[in-house]
């Protein structure tokens, strides 16, 4: 019997360390992938032994766009709040991060904190801090949650004397701090990749920055900013899939309430309905993104 090569062994040994995850991948992902897509084109009815399905064609999408008037309307709000939060976690998580990386006593016990939601992340918890759960009598939680709902930021510009904000304006600065909490607490991963990211750019870098006279504002847009743009992009198709998959969105939640009614073939429309919309958005993103992201054998 011809001995295998050294190569053809390791491809072997390559093969075998990923047979797990593959067959996990075909069962778990891809057969229920198919039969979602096969459910939404179906009429769904619970058999004696199994689910029975009967092609109904797009008659379960028309249904979640167009009859069922509560899942278009949380779709479309679910959209321009994932829309305008998402720029403002990525802006605050690269600040941060900024921030974390500079040498200073006590850096190991912020980077644990602003990496604590991660650990603790659960839905009850985050809705118990939130105020989420406050109608079911929870006072603490009702209590809590008005620590991050009053609108200091108004109250402060006011004492500042600033006045005259238009209405638009300060609803969006109302909507923004009510949000402060969500914003926070959904930037753990976020900073670690942004830290991560800084950590590798070159000391030369800065050393030439400094020789040539460049101030922090100008070390930033020129050197900082461009070796963290591709992590940018990363960070906003992994906060955006993060929103759009939250248990705890409105979307999300209409799914399991029609799902939770056995209409299985309308809830699975629903979900590629979903699908289609996040999968339409960050395409676009993306495909805006390349001109400004910045790769390392190109020139900044």
């Amino acid at each position: 019997m011809k001995k295998k090569s050294y190569e053809k062994r390791k491809e072997l040994y390559g093969y075998g360390f990923v047979s797990l995850w593959i067959i996990g991948t075909v069962i778990f992902f891809l057969i229920p992938l198919v039969k979602s897509l096969i459910y939404s084109v179906s009429d769904v009815t619970i058999g004696e032994k199994s689910l029975a399905t009967s092609f109904t064609g797009i008659e379960n999408y028309y249904n979640a766009l167009f009859s069922d008037r509560k899942y278009s309307s949380v779709l479309w709000s679910t959209l321009k709040e994932t829309i305008w939060k998402t720029p403002l976690i990525l802006i605050f998580s690269l600040f941060i991060a900024v921030l974390l990386n500079n040498k200073f006593r006590g850096r190991t016990f912020f980077r644990a904190v602003f990496f604590l939601p991660v650990i603790i992340a659960s839905g009850p918890v985050y809705s118990i801090i939130s105020g989420d759960m406050a109608d079911t009598g929870n006072m603490n939680a009702e209590q809590f949650s008005t620590l991050f709902s009053n609108n200091l930021l108004g109250e402060l510009l006011q004492f500042l004397g600033i006045y005259g904000i238009t209405e638009n304006m300060n609803t969006y600065i109302t909507l923004i701090t009510d949000n402060i909490f969500s914003i926070v607490w959904s930037s753990g991963i976020q900073i670690i990749i942004f830290l991560a990211a800084l950590q590798n750019i070159p000391v030369s870098a800065k050393e030439a920055a400094v020789i040539e006279g460049a101030t922090s504002w100008d070390y930033f847009w020129k050197i900082t900013f461009p070796y963290v743009s591709p992590f940018i992009l990363a960070n906003f198709i992994f906060t955006f899939i993060d929103a759009f998959t939250n248990p705890t969105n409105a979307v999300m939640k209409r799914i399991f309430e029609i799902r939770n009614d056995l209409n299985f073939g309308l809830s699975a429309a629903m979900s590629w309905i979903y699908f289609g919309v996040v999968l339409a958005v960050i395409g676009v993103i993306t495909f805006i993104s390349r001109k400004w992201i910045y790769y390392g054998n190109e020139e900044a």
